[in-house]
């Protein structure tokens, strides 16, 4: 029988939370004021970098992500993988029809 090994726990200074949580107001306000310019067909594209950057920061650290194993790394990579697969079969479904044209 094997003896359970102890996970390292990380103390994390609350000036790097504010750090974070700062940065996710910015870029907040940075979606807010993108969404007032005009930026044609790259105005959803920007608005979903913006907002996969505040789900990165807000995974890695608020959900302690960043200091975890290897096997929780993976098992996030692997729905996120499968997620991607999910949307993107689901594009080209929608993308094949022949809208219209009936």
């Amino acid at each position: 029988m094997s003896t359970p090994t102890l996970h390292k726990h990380h103390i994390i200074q609350p000036r790097l939370y504010l750090t974070i949580l700062i940065v996710l107001l910015v870029l907040t306000a940075t979606t807010t004021g993108v969404a007032f310019l005009d930026l044609g067909v790259l105005n959803p594209i920007v608005a979903l970098a913006i907002a996969c950057i505040k789900a990165t920061l807000v995974i890695l650290f608020f959900m302690h992500l960043r200091y975890s194993s290897k096997l929780l790394k993976l098992t996030l990579c692997a729905g996120l993988f499968t997620f991607t697969v999910l949307i993107l079969l689901t594009l080209t479904d929608y993308m094949s029809r022949a809208w219209g044209l009936w």
